[in-house]
């Protein structure tokens, strides 16, 4: 998600106009099957406050396995739902193609395509979410049944940081950190009839990304195509920001914001503050 921290059902306006393609910007950006950790959200909804009609069935953002059962995601794809929305964590490279052919196969009725594609689990929201401009929490967990999930998929759990790793490396070595972003979102913003469209998402992709600026709880990631790199766009939220930190790939922050056409700035929530591993505590072992 971008330019503003919307709810991921605000947002899924905007997804439901992309067409299955790759995610992520498109300049500077490649498939990353290798990437077997990085998930999506998939969630079901009441769209129309209808109950005669089906609920909506979509991927909304992006995540991170931390553990066997712990998807590590943004709190604003979590929250400001209608009542009874579900919750599902895919790790399918290619999740929109999935979710076509099982709406295909199962028409009206939406947690069966969820299934399909995807392993429902039960969201836990930063409680202190949206917080402040200092700190928003926006950070969120999904707990997965780690036994379904593990045999639908394989995978290596994500390294996260070490408290404070990101302040102990100071601006030379940040500057000089290999960045790397990934998630399943949209392209960057196509102008055509009618304005600005975003096409793509719902396929696991990458792009490099360089050190911008720290404080206290955001890291902010260029996304300039003339410096090689590519970026974040609508549906990245919650996935995972990579740093290589002395040989070593670290999930250091999450896709929050960032500039509306997805072109400059990917604004990232640290995951080695004090507030982001309070929250994390309770769930996963931390480093």
């Amino acid at each position: 998600m971008r330019a503003a921290l919307a709810s991921a059902a605000a947002v899924a306006a905007i997804l439901a106009t992309a067409a299955p393609a790759s995610a992520i910007n498109s300049y500077n950006a490649t498939p990353a099957p290798e990437r077997t950790e990085v998930g999506a959200l998939v969630a079901t909804w009441d769209n129309d406050a209808n109950p005669a009609t089906p609920d909506r069935v979509d991927w909304v953002c992006s995540g991170t396995m931390v553990d066997r059962d712990t998807f590590l995601t943004a709190a604003h794809c979590t929250s400001d739902w209608p009542a009874g929305v579900r919750f599902y964590v895919s790790l399918d490279q290619d999740v929109q193609s999935g979710l076509d052919a099982s709406a295909q196969q199962y028409p009206g009725d939406p947690a069966a395509v969820a299934r399909a594609v995807a392993v429902e689990g039960v969201a836990h929201s930063d409680p202190a979410y949206p917080g402040n401009s200092a700190d928003a929490h926006d950070i969120a967990v999904i707990q997965l049944p780690a036994q379904q999930v593990a045999a639908r998929w394989s995978f290596t759990p994500t390294q996260l940081p070490t408290a404070g790793q990101l302040d102990q490396l100071g601006p030379r070595g940040l500057n000089s950190t290999p960045f790397v972003v990934a998630g399943y979102g949209t392209q960057e913003a196509v102008n055509g009839p009618g304005g600005q469209t975003h096409p793509g998402g719902g396929v696991r992709v990458k792009a490099p990304v360089t050190f911008d600026a720290l404080n206290k709880t955001w890291v902010r990631l260029a996304m300039t195509a003339p410096q090689g790199n590519g970026g974040a766009c609508y549906g990245d939220s919650g996935g995972p920001n990579f740093a290589t930190i002395g040989g070593t790939r670290t999930l250091v922050s999450t896709t929050i914001t960032g500039d509306a056409p997805c072109y400059a700035t990917n604004v990232t929530y640290r995951l080695d503050t004090p507030s982001a591993r309070t929250f994390l505590a309770p769930f996963t072992a931390l480093p």
